[in-house]
């Protein structure tokens, strides 16, 4: 049975009449967005026909995910709202602070050792309020709640960018900053943007080497790193029905490197099968009864152009296998084309680094595939000429796969099987490499390559590609291959070709594993001691932000102008910082290191305003604090886009950063500032970014009268005595302008408990 089963039947018989509401009161079909969005509005939230992109909108979701990297400053700030228990059923999962180094055992033993610390704090704090727990080891977050806990028309947040992964089974699954998390913990409505809708269109089957993780490479190639911001992207066709489950997943899991706010599948066969094939053969039974409303409704297959604000047509069988980056997700390549493209640019053509996994793509289905093609090279004689590592999505999975004897396959050909954790995907990787300034390459079945992204070192060029596709780059350890038209030479000299993958959806023989690593929170937890040691140098109790003091913000320095992309990464680094994620002042060290500055070109070094002299963005801050002076982050567009960490909005907050002022901004960053009580503009002109000066000081006015849809005046007084007053959008709408007056939605939340 099901988890939360209860629950999920309780969605289900609320659904139908929601559902018919709702196409009364808009007066056309609805898309499957459209429903689940519908089901889910708050008791609180009257029902209307919603303005996309612009209507504010409560929700309740059914179900939070964290991960223990965000999990920390989300339950440190539960603890503060004064609740005994979540208010939803909620879970905790441990597979971000397991560092890649040796292989599964070895890492995973020392990651106890080193984060035993915080895995007791957040086994504790779980125990204590109703949370599920899943050990180190137990698999990715995505692919746990894949198994366990997704179900079709459901709505989810996470504690990361990738919990649309949830989408693969029909779910609306959002990531979202941790005071998020918190406010559905708390029983809060959580609010959000009715989003716009993009609709992509699937139509043919694939075949050979294409596999599902070339339609959202090609869509990242369409729409581009902000193409979907804003959006839910609906996929849609009889090509999307002939998709496994968790190619589904690995679809709208990437989703998230086009900005999207999610993706998502309508219910069918194979969604069904799967939830089987887990041991939810209730789900899917409930599921089916009212399969109608898990569907778009027909008008919108037959007229698809009515109901989107922007369609997508994709030809399956013509679709190429796609190479993307390096350097962003969203540079797309045919294999076709691929190797042109490396000789064109001069990237490296060696290939280094081969790695299979990641919540993206380390399902049972991904591991057979990429397995047959490992088989291929054994039974031909070759080996890998590339390092090549594999990660299982879950303990799950792994045992499976070792019980079916694939992992045995990949060790034949020299691969190395690491933890069931995220590792080299989000920087927990301890590279081996000779000079780390050397140009080198990797390629991936993961979803990021941002610069410095896998393994710290800018001087990396990363590559994403599907499990098959890195599997035969591991093989031919040259990025000129193509795995379609090319031989290779084996070690008798014979030259050889790989033939298509071949790999089943789901085990032949059944899942199976002997311990999931699963841990249930007791049923009274009002006696359970959740301790945090002031000494402690990874975890700190946090204390409130302070109220806006009531008057316009003067006297401002520039801390930095931030030149080009700016991710939550170059923000708030992850690697080696991810052991401060439960201490707030520890890891603001690293606030804004990975940012370009504007007048230097040169990442971590800002000008002091107070000495004249240049030091690290984080020393320069906490000299401003010091002095109580304000600041103020100038970025580009798109600023905070990548993971959802909180920690990008939250340490600049704590370090006495007033206001960002962008281009524009990443959706959930956007939102994670308003959280915290900063100030979130953008420039009503974008070409004022250019009056930006490294010496101003400035200040911000019009707050007295802070209001929805009014700007705000930006007055940029320059070191020669002129200055400049320009205009500063916003997106606050009444209920966060009162986070950002009492200092933080948190400070809401506990003054309501405390009533």
């Amino acid at each position: 049975m099901a988890f939360d089963f209860e629950m999920i039947k309780r969605v289900y018989a609320g659904m139908p009449s929601k559902v018919e509401a709702a196409r009364k009161t808009i007066g056309r079909p609805l898309t499957l967005a459209e429903k689940i969005l519908f089901s889910h509005l708050h008791r609180d939230q009257p029902l209307q026909n919603f303005e996309r992109a612009k209507t504010y909108v409560n929700f309740a979701p059914d179900r939070v995910a964290m991960q223990d990297a965000t999990a920390q400053m989300a339950l440190l700030q539960f603890m503060q709202a004064g609740r005994p228990t979540v208010a939803v059923p909620s879970t905790v999962h441990c597979d971000h602070l397991i560092q890649a180094k040796v292989g599964a055992k070895e890492d995973l033993d020392t990651a106890l050792s080193v984060n035993k610390e915080v895995y007791d704090f957040l086994a504790s704090v779980s125990n204590k309020y109703g949370i599920g727990f899943w050990k180190p080891g137990a698999g990715i977050i995505h692919q746990v709640v894949l198994e366990n806990y997704a179900f079709p028309g459901g709505m989810m947040i996470g504690t990361d960018s990738h919990t649309p992964n949830a989408g693969g089974l029909g779910m609306i699954a959002i990531g979202v900053g941790g005071a998020d998390a918190c406010d559905v913990m708390a029983g809060l409505p959580w609010e959000l943007k009715w989003p716009k809708l993009i609709g992509i269109k699937l139509t043919g089957k694939m075949s050979g080497w294409t596999s599902a993780k070339d339609i959202i490479l090609r869509v990242a190639g369409i729409l581009t790193v902000k193409g979907g911001t804003g959006a839910i992207i609906e996929y849609f066709g009889e090509g999307a029905d002939s998709l496994s489950a968790t190619g589904k997943a690995t679809i709208c899991n990437m989703g998230a490197e086009v900005g999207a706010t999610c993706s998502l599948f309508a219910y069918d066969d194979k969604m069904s099968i799967y939830l089987r094939h887990t041991a939810r053969e209730d789900v899917a039974a409930a599921a089916d009864a009212i399969k109608q409303h898990l569907r778009p409704d027909d008008d919108v297959y037959a007229n698809a152009e009515k109901y989107y604000d922007q369609l997508i047509e994709i030809n399956l069988d013509e679709l190429e296998p796609h190479v993307n980056g390096p350097f962003t997700p969203d540079l797309a390549w045919p294999i076709s084309k691929f190797a042109e493209a490396v000789k064109a640019n001069a990237w490296p053509e060696k290939l280094e680094v081969a790695l299979l996994g990641s919540c993206t793509n380390s399902s049972y289905e991904d591991i057979t595939r990429s397995a047959s093609v490992a088989k291929q090279a054994i039974d031909k004689n070759l080996k890998a000429k590339a390092e090549f590592t594999i990660t299982p999505g879950s303990e799950q999975v792994r045992y499976t796969v070792e019980r079916d004897g694939l992992l045995d396959t990949f060790d034949k050909i020299g691969g190395v099987v690491l933890a069931n954790a995220c590792g080299p995907c989000i920087g927990q990787w301890a590279r081996h490499i000779d000079d780390p300034n050397r140009k080198n390459s990797i390629i991936t079945s993961f979803n990021r390559n941002f610069a410095k992204r896998n393994d710290g070192l800018a001087s990396t060029h990363a590559f994403v590609a599907s499990p098959e596709i890195v599997t035969a780059f591991a093989i031919a350890g040259d990025l000129t291959f193509n795995p379609l038209t090319d031989k290779l030479k084996n070690e008798n000299g014979e030259e050889v070709m790989l033939d298509e993958p071949a790999g089943y959806e789901l085990p032949p023989k059944g899942f199976a594993v002997e311990d999931p690593g699963y841990q249930e929170p007791a049923k009274d937890g009002s006696n359970v001691q959740v301790v945090v040691n002031p000494e402690s140098q990874r975890l700190q109790l946090l204390a409130p932000f302070s109220e806006w003091e009531g008057t316009d913000l003067k006297g401002l320095r520039l801390l930095i102008k931030v030149k080009g992309k700016c991710t939550t990464d170059h923000i708030s680094m992850a690697g080696p910082w991810l052991k401060y994620r439960g201490h707030l002042d520890n890891i603001s060290n690293n606030m804004l290191i990975g940012a370009v500055n504007f007048f230097n070109e040169k990442t971590d070094l800002v000008k002091n305003e107070l000495t004249g002299e240049y030091g690290p963005v984080p020393v320069v801050q906490r000299a401003y604090k010091e002095a109580g002076i304000g600041s103020i982050v100038v970025g580009d567009e798109n600023y905070g886009e990548g993971s959802s960490r909180e920690h990008a909005a939250m340490e600049p907050r704590h370090l006495g950063v007033r206001a960002i002022l962008v281009k524009s901004f990443a959706r959930i960053h956007e939102t994670n500032l308003k959280k915290q009580g900063m100030l979130a503009l953008t420039f009503a002109d974008k070409e004022d970014y250019d009056k930006i000066q490294e010496d101003d000081t400035i200040d911000i006015l019009g707050l007295a009268d802070f209001a929805p849809n009014k700007a705000l005046a930006v007055v940029l007084h320059h070191d020669d005595g002129s200055s400049d007053v320009i205009s500063a959008h916003h997106t606050y709408n009444e209920h966060q302008i009162e986070w950002f007056k009492a200092g933080g939605a948190l400070n809401i939340i506990r003054q309501k408990f405390a009533k």
